[in-house]
Parts: structure tokens; C-alpha cells; sequence
């Protein structure tokens, strides 16, 4: 006869209050149905970019061995014509999806991480180091992002890195004080003097009971801010300031440019990418309002 030690007993109550809590999520979540056209369409993006080296493989950012001629126009062949090098726009896309995906998410998380520390660290100490960070980030919120970013992404090297540390580096402030606001109410609860009063140091009130409060708000700022530094990583990317050895979607925007397909009127090299691109920022942005209503359903957000 086994028996079940009273850890593994609060380890499975544990789990038990996690799935119970996921299923009430997803059931409130469901209930948005702009959410859910959201999450639909970034699963068909994210499935494409996963697949992308068995559907079309590496070879098709090669100029080469490119398959075509320079600027076809769509066909059966090329559906979506091809690029100045005579690559196929189709799979330059799908390939694309890769990098802006990956940059929308790594930027996102760095921004937030930065911006969830700050805001902790200031709503819990309060006093000068509150006000010294709150200082710094007023700074970062009146000096406009993108210009922030092309600053950092012009004097370091042009590299895939580089364009995720310029991202994450100057958006975080709205992060910071969403989540100070929300750690200065947290801390005024009762539970949170009682865990004082029974010897909770700083790190303990922190880590164990202020970040798992704070953390409902941070996903929904994390889902909101990989659609913006999907834009932003687009945007350094058309201006010359992102990797030219990547293929991105604004890469492909920035070689469009470059190839004259604006005055030339090859509609079919500027209008796939351009229009990925205000898919996915528009899939991530319906996501986030979605969640963002759940979890704090005072919006009132239908």
C-alpha cells in the first residue's frame, strides 16, 4: 500500500488550482470572439514558420541559385512573382515569417522583463530609489522609441541581436508603470504585512507574492508589445538598419525599395510582405485585448 506524504499532496492540490484556473481561463477567453479570430490566425502563421525548412527550405534565400528571372510578375510558377534576383516572393514570405516572429517575441520579453523589474523594484522600496527609477523612466517615455532604436541599431553592428537589445531596450516603460502601480496596490493587503510580520524578507514578498499578482497584467503587456516591436523590427529593417544576411518582412520591403518596385509598379513585390505584417500585428493585438479583458474584466471588453 502506497502513501502520500504531505508535500505530494500540496504539490497535487497545486496542480489541481493551476489546470482549474486555465479551464476558467479558456472558457472566459472563448467567449471573445475577436480574440479567437487572433489566435487562429497566429496558429496558421506560427505553423507555417515551424515548417518553413520542409516547405521550402534555406536554399530559397540564395540569389545564386535563384529559380527565376529578376521581378516576375505572379504565376503558376511563382504566385507571387519573384524579386530582383529572381527568388521566389512565396518563399522569401514563408521564410520571413521566421525572423519577425522571433524578433517580435524575444524583443517583447526583454522589454517586459526590463520594464517588470523596474516596476517591483520601485513599487516595493518606494522612496528615492522609486523616484530615481521613475525619473529614468519618464525619460524613456517622452524620447520617441523609434528613434531611439535607430540611434542603438546605427552605432552597433547590423545584426539580428542588435535589432532585438534596440527593440527591447526602449519600449519597457509603459511595462515599468503598469506594473509598479499594480505592486503598490498589492502591497497594501493585509497578507502582505502578515508575511512582514512572520519574517518575509525583500526577495521572499517579491518573488512569492507581489510578481505571481503582477504577472496576469504582464502577459497581456507582453502579447500587446510583440505586435509593436514586430512593427518596429519592420520598420529598422526598411530603413537599411536591420541584418542583411536574415530575410525579414521588412527586409523584403527594404530590397523592394531598393529594386524601385514603387515606381516601377510591381505591386506584387511590396504588397505580400506589407500585408503580413499588418496580419500578424493585428492577430497579436486582437490576442491581447482578449486576454487583457479577461483578466481584468472591468474593461468590459466584448
Amino acid at each position: 500500500m502506497t502513501t502520500t506524504t504531505a508535500p505530494d499532496k500540496a504539490g497535487s492540490l497545486a496542480w489541481a488550482r493551476r489546470r482549474d484556473s486555465l479551464a476558467r481561463f479558456w472558457r472566459s477567453y472563448r467567449t471573445h470572439r475577436a480574440g479567437l479570430y487572433g489566435l487562429a490566425g497566429l496558429a496558421v502563421i506560427a505553423l507555417i514558420a515551424l515548417t518553413a525548412p520542409l516547405t521550402v527550405g534555406e536554399d530559397v534565400q540564395s540569389v545564386t541559385s535563384a529559380p527565376g528571372t529578376a521581378l516576375e510578375s505572379p504565376s503558376g510558377q511563382f504566385p507571387l512573382g519573384t524579386d530582383q534576383f529572381g527568388r521566389s516572393l512565396l518563399g522569401l514570405l514563408i521564410w520571413g515569417a521566421r525572423i519577425s516572429l522571433a524578433v517580435g517575441l524575444l524583443a517583447a520579453a526583454l522589454s517586459v522583463a526590463i520594464g517588470t523589474l523596474v516596476g517591483i523594484l520601485a513599487g516595493h522600496y518606494g522612496g528615492w530609489l522609486s523616484t530615481a527609477l521613475m525619473r529614468i523612466t519618464d525619460w524613456f517615455l517622452v524620447m520617441p522609441t523609434l528613434v531611439l532604436a535607430i540611434v542603438l541599431a546605427t552605432v552597433m553592428s547590423h545584426s539580428l541581436w542588435t535589432v532585438i537589445l534596440a527593440i527591447g531596450v526602449t519600449s519597457w516603460p509603459t511595462t515599468a508603470r503598469l506594473v509598479r502601480a499594480q505592486t503598490i496596490a498589492v502591497e497594501s493587503r493585509p497578507y502582505i504585512e502578515r508575511a512582514r510580520a512572520l519574517g518575509g524578507g525583500h526577495g521572499h514578498i517579491m518573488s512569492r507574492h507581489v510578481l505571481p499578482n503582477v504577472l496576469p497584467l504582464v502577459l497581456a503587456q507582453t502579447t500587446l508589445g510583440i505586435s509593436n516591436a514586430i512593427l518596429t523590427e519592420a520598420t529598422l529593417a526598411f530603413l537599411g538598419l536591420g541584418d542583411p544576411t536574415v530575410v525579414s518582412w521588412g527586409g523584403m520591403l527594404q530590397d523592394a525599395r531598393e529594386a524601385g518596385a514603387v515606381s516601377s509598379g510591381h505591386w506584387w513585390y511590396l504588397a505580400p510582405p506589407g500585408i503580413a505584417i499588418a496580419l500578424v500585428a493585428l492577430s497579436f493585438t486582437l490576442c491581447g485585448r482578449a486576454v487583457e479583458a479577461v483578466l481584468n474584466p472591468k474593461l468590459g471588453a466584448r
